[in-house]
């Protein structure tokens, strides 16, 4: 049997190591998503905290129960949702000014309808539920809708994305296909150099 190649060997040992510490890791983020989604899930039995001033990104804010005082609708948008009979349509989201010309104000899903113009609302306090978003980090979505809109669909847990185990399992799949090829491979040069 020929011996070893070293640098292809160490090369390949090196990326396998790095593929099983990235399944760890996946697999540490995993337990980390799922004590925040139990946090998440509790959220709802929580008593309601004041909307932030500023948007942060503390994520124990989401799916707490809160209230805005829309004192100006800045503008609209409208992205596709769905309400609460898990109808497709579009959600409309008011950009609010909720205290003097500073500050970046709220963003509140008002409700939901089949049309995406925007609806007739001049403002108001809206309670709802504190949800993540996209563009402005959280939004709050109205538990009750306004202007003649519908209901929107309340914010799940299960729109938040927890892949890490699927993540895990894959880097762990690479980790075991780069060493059987390497395998493959040192078996294919050593049958070549017994046949020379």
């Amino acid at each position: 049997m020929k011996r070893l190649p070293i640098v292809v060997t160490l090369i390949v040992l090196a990326a396998v190591a790095t593929m099983i510490a990235l399944g760890v890791w996946q697999l540490q983020r995993a337990e980390w998503k799922n004590s925040l989604l139990a946090t998440y899930e509790a959220a709802g039995d929580q008593p309601a905290i004041s909307y932030p001033s500023v948007p942060t990104t503390d994520n124990l804010l989401y799916f707490r129960r809160s209230s805005v005082n829309c004192l100006e609708i800045l503008s609209w948008r409208s992205v596709s949702g769905r309400n609460a009979n898990d109808q497709s349509g579009w959600a409309h989201i008011a950009h609010c000014r909720t205290s003097g010309a500073e500050g970046p104000g709220a963003q509140v899903v008002a409700g939901w309808s089949r049309s995406p113009e925007n609806p007739e609302w001049s403002g108001g306090t809206v309670n709802g539920i504190i949800a993540p978003d996209s563009q402005h980090v959280l939004r709050l979505v109205a538990s009750e809708p306004v202007a003649g809109l519908q209901k929107s669909q309340e914010p799940s847990t299960d729109d938040v994305p927890n892949n890490h185990m699927a993540y895990a399992v894959q880097w762990f799949l690479f980790a075991g296909i780069a060493l059987i090829i390497y395998f493959l491979a040192l078996r294919g040069r050593n049958r070549a150099a017994t046949k020379a």
